[in-house]
């Protein structure tokens, strides 16, 4: 009971700190340049710019209906909370509004960068809840649902690439599509870099002919554990063993020199990883 009332809280705190970051980004930087990067929020802009609405309530009458036609898909729970969510930023946007009389830069560039960045971790905040605020990844799921063999993160790229292509012809100036282009580029990277959390590990996969000699020196140098698999060479069809291990970045190096040392003609194939959950790293989270 504690755990859920707490996670709630979490989830409710987090949905109002992205909400806001957000709406700031949007009234303070994006707004006033007509910058549509893609999503709701984004089409809502271009179409106060037409309409003289306000960005807030352009975000309910496309939003709210939206929501009723995908409960079906979403279903009860992850419907309502997506109404929370669109309800929330909405609301945000309207007090926030007056924020769009703040001058902080007149440098168009450096508003769809700044503009980017705070919807950035806006929404990463809200992802890293569990939250949602709806918008055109609902119409990709619609259109999905209606014709399976359209994927939906080609129905979320044309719909992004239609509203950015919007902003430029709703303010007759081509730089105004790329602008939004820009932060829509830093919105998706920011997004990213949130949800995958700010510390990474390395991945290590070693192929080896010295599979004993370099797990007891993985094992008693580092003080790693290993996994070992069995792998057979497609080109010579001989068998051979395959490491894989996980080390904090700051220990790539050293592993890497312990490898050549071991076993020179090893092949190494190393990756980044997030969120690595277990024995020496951090314990599983939801």
């Amino acid at each position: 009971m504690k755990n859920n009332l707490k996670n709630m809280i979490t989830e409710v705190l987090g949905m109002i700190v992205g909400c806001i970051l957000l709406s700031c980004g949007i009234n303070i930087f994006l707004g006033p340049h007509t910058i549509a990067p893609g999503g709701l929020s984004g089409l809502s802009v271009v179409l106060s710019k037409v309409s003289g609405l306000s960005v807030s309530t352009i975000m309910l009458i496309l939003g709210i209906p939206l929501i009723v036609f995908s409960v079906k898909i979403l279903g009860k729970r992850d419907s309502l909370k997506t109404l929370f969510g669109m309800l929330l930023l909405s609301g945000c946007i309207e007090i926030t509004s007056s924020f769009s009389q703040i001058s902080v830069t007149n440098d168009v560039l450096l508003s769809a960068i700044t503009g980017g960045i705070l919807n950035g971790l806006g929404l990463g905040i809200i992802f890293r809840v569990d939250g949602s605020t709806g918008g055109t990844d609902l119409i990709a799921l619609m259109i999905n649902r209606a014709i399976p063999s359209i994927p939906i993160s080609k129905c979320l790229v044309f719909l992004d690439g239609l509203v950015v292509l919007s902003s430029g012809i709703v303010n007759k100036n081509l730089e105004t599509a790329l602008y939004s282009a820009i932060s829509l580029y830093v919105i998706v990277k920011m997004v990213d870099f949130i949800v995958a959390g700010f510390d990474y590990s390395k991945s290590f996969m070693i192929i080896t002919n010295e599979e004993e000699a370099l797990k007891n020196a993985i094992v008693n140098d580092m003080n790693r554990g290993i996994t070992i698999l069995d792998g057979k060479g497609g080109y010579t069809d001989s068998t051979k063993s395959v490491l894989i291990v996980v080390v904090n970045k700051n220990q790539e190096v050293h592993l890497k020199k312990l490898i050549k040392k071991v076993d020179k003609n090893a092949f190494i194939i190393v990756s980044d990883v997030h969120e690595v959950f277990g024995e020496g790293f951090s314990p599983i989270s939801a």
